[in-house]
């Protein structure tokens, strides 16, 4: 969850009401109805703009329009409420950092309203947080807004032909490859994930404790290079206990790939010898290996 404070009380130390002067007394800036907050925000930015930054009165300021305005941080998100996957109340705080922002930077020289200057700056952390954090393997940021143009035009060529688009059809409207389609569509998979455990959708129980099949009894298989490793892991200290022209023709025949005449004519040996020495080895390594605990 993301850590953020919005203070709560907008007390200022040595006042009973904490607000300074030419500014109103609002106990609870919280339960400030939309419209008021409209009028009394324009008060409180025409006064902030002549505060020192850092004082007490700057603050009670600054954090009664926030706190006023958190109404349209919450009708901002409204929008997003099917897409937070539980996460609500991040988008509500991230929502809050852009309403904060729009505070800082807003000027009543401007001549607009500050509801029209602030929701944008709330949408668009709300946006980054849904682009930055949402998804579940990391995509590059072309893919991930590839991926939001493919949803809509899949969405109008569906309702314009009553079908799936094909990737030709899509490639086509979009003007770009049929390869960066499928580039994208794949790319659409890493949004979301779902855990092994899941069971299939449909999946009719075949074990006698009643139990669904899940994504983990069919998807993978055994990684031979796991095994591989684990025999190289093995091998060598084993090895270590080979001697100088053991260890040498090892290193010749599976290092170098040499053929066993080329270690022959390298040691002034015969193929057959070589070949005898090489199988003692191996057996040596092998029975090792076995034995290992």
């Amino acid at each position: 969850m993301i850590a953020m404070s919005i203070p709560v009380s907008v007390q200022v130390p040595g006042t009973t009401t904490g607000a300074p002067a030419e500014l109103p007394e609002i106990a609870d800036p919280l339960k400030v109805a939309p419209k008021d907050a409209r009028a009394l925000s324009k008060l409180f930015f025409d006064r902030l703009r002549n505060l020192e930054e850092g004082t007490a009165e700057y603050q009670y300021a600054r954090n009664t329009l926030i706190e006023m305005n958190l109404t349209l941080v919450h009708f901002a998100s409204a929008r997003y409420r099917n897409r937070g996957n539980g996460q609500m109340e991040d988008i509500i705080q991230v929502g809050t950092i852009g309403l904060i922002k729009a505070i800082d930077r807003f000027e009543l020289t401007r001549e607009v309203e500050f509801t029209s200057f602030a929701i944008p700056y709330i949408v668009g952390e709300i946006k980054r947080f849904f682009r930055d954090t949402t998804w579940s393997v990391h995509v590059p940021r072309r893919l991930q807004e590839l991926r939001v143009t493919l949803a809509k035009t899949k969405e109008e060529l569906a309702t314009a032909q009553g079908r799936e688009a094909t990737v030709a059809e899509l490639a086509e409207r979009l003007e770009i490859s049929e390869e960066e389609v499928i580039e994208g569509l794949v790319a659409s998979n890493g949004y979301t994930a779902h855990s092994l455990d899941v069971p299939l959708d449909g999946a009719e129980t075949d074990s006698p404790s009643g139990v669904s099949r899940t994504h983990a009894d069919i998807t993978g298989e055994c990684d031979p290079g796991i095994e591989l490793v684990e025999n190289l892991h093995a091998l060598a200290p084993l090895l270590e206990t080979l001697d100088d022209r053991e260890r040498a023709i090892v290193e010749m025949r599976f290092g170098q790939e040499m053929t066993q005449s080329q270690i022959g004519e390298r040691l002034g040996l015969s193929q057959m010898h070589v070949s005898r020495l090489i199988a003692r080895i191996l057996g040596r390594l092998r029975e090792g290996i076995l034995t290992e605990d």
